[in-house]
């Protein structure tokens, strides 16, 4: 999802995105390099030694955030989708001349999340509430913010809270603001919430009659492929699929409602739904993968194996049924 994200950040002029890292970054530049080039725009890394929280990632990259334009830059959490109206928030966030715009999104339990108390007509944000026992409002921090460089003044170099300790601050100072995101947003930290953010996504870009969505007979409803990927004969794939590059479906197979990252390689007549195949994996002929079942990188699931729910890690080989939702080690 995170390459959406960039896609929509390069749409609108943006020339570089910092990624706040702390494990591994070597293997997001490395999966990034030729979606860089690709698309025409700089990818970097800032690696936190420890973990900073939500905002001490921007005063560890302070630098690489502030130039001699003085321009507000995008700050966005990896784990959410939307329709990125990000054009829209950079006339918002110049027409009150605020510091801050935070995106928000409606939701219709919000005793389940920190709401955000807002003035309606303006937008300025009075307060948060955490988890609220009595209604104040009904709109809650979707993720996106847009910050002028003095914000990075308001944060130390240390484990810090965006939500909690920054904004609330520039909240006091009268100097924030939100706007609400039109369109639909998810909170796609969880693999049932990716798989229902990938449908959301999906059906959004079938409103704007987007070219990306796949078409043919053995296509139903929404599909990305990515162009490098190779699709057998007999295939029957949708609704709600991501196939990544490099991926290789052999004929018969049928996909609903999944995502098959990069380098995965689906064999004859397997059938896979509701679930998530991680990068250069392999399924095996006749298989049935379903109910949730998530593959890590690099896990080979035998002929003719069945699993529901299995969440199975990385570099593992599958050679027997799993019956029931487990985790495999």
């Amino acid at each position: 999802m995170i390459l959406h994200q960039i896609e929509a950040l390069k749409a609108i002029g943006v020339n570089e995105v910092v990624l706040a890292i702390n494990y591994q970054p070597e293997v997001m530049l490395n999966f990034l390099k030729d979606f860089e080039e690709k698309i025409g725009i700089k990818i970097t890394c800032s690696q936190e030694t420890e973990p900073l929280g939500t905002a001490g990632p921007l005063a560890l990259a302070r630098d690489k955030l502030r130039d001699i334009s003085g321009e507000p830059f995008f700050v966005l959490n990896s784990d959410v989708i939307s329709e990125y109206p990000l054009k829209q928030m950079i006339e918002f966030h110049k027409s009150h001349g605020g510091e801050a715009s935070i995106m928000v999104t409606k939701v219709d339990e919000p005793s389940k999340y920190g709401v955000v108390v807002m003035e309606e007509s303006t937008g300025q944000v009075e307060r948060f509430v955490e988890k609220p026992k009595l209604f104040v409002g009904n709109k809650i921090n979707a993720g996106i913010y847009l910050l002028n460089p003095s914000v990075l003044d308001r944060i130390e170099l240390r484990p810090t809270s965006i939500e909690k300790e920054v904004f609330p601050n520039i909240a006091r100072d009268k100097k924030l603001y939100a706007m609400v995101l039109p369109g639909f947003w998810m909170d796609i930290g969880q693999p049932r919430d990716y798989i229902t953010g990938l449908r959301l996504y999906l059906d959004s870009l079938k409103k704007r009659s987007s070219p990306k969505l796949a078409s043919g007979p053995h296509i139903i409803g929404n599909v990305l492929v990515d162009e490098s990927a190779k699709i057998g004969e007999g295939c029957l794939i949708g609704p709600d699929v991501a196939i990544g590059p490099g991926c290789v479906i052999e004929s018969g197979v049928r996909l609903s409602r999944c995502t098959v990252m990069r380098g995965v390689r689906i064999k004859k007549h397997a059938c896979i739904s509701s679930s998530i195949i991680g990068w250069h994996s392999t399924v095996g002929q006749w298989a049935r993968v379903e109910n949730m079942t998530i593959l890590g990188e690099d896990v080979h699931v035998g002929d003719e194996i069945y699993s529901n729910g299995g969440v199975v890690l990385p570099h593992k080989e599958i050679k027997s049924s799993i019956l029931k939702p487990e985790i495999v080690m």
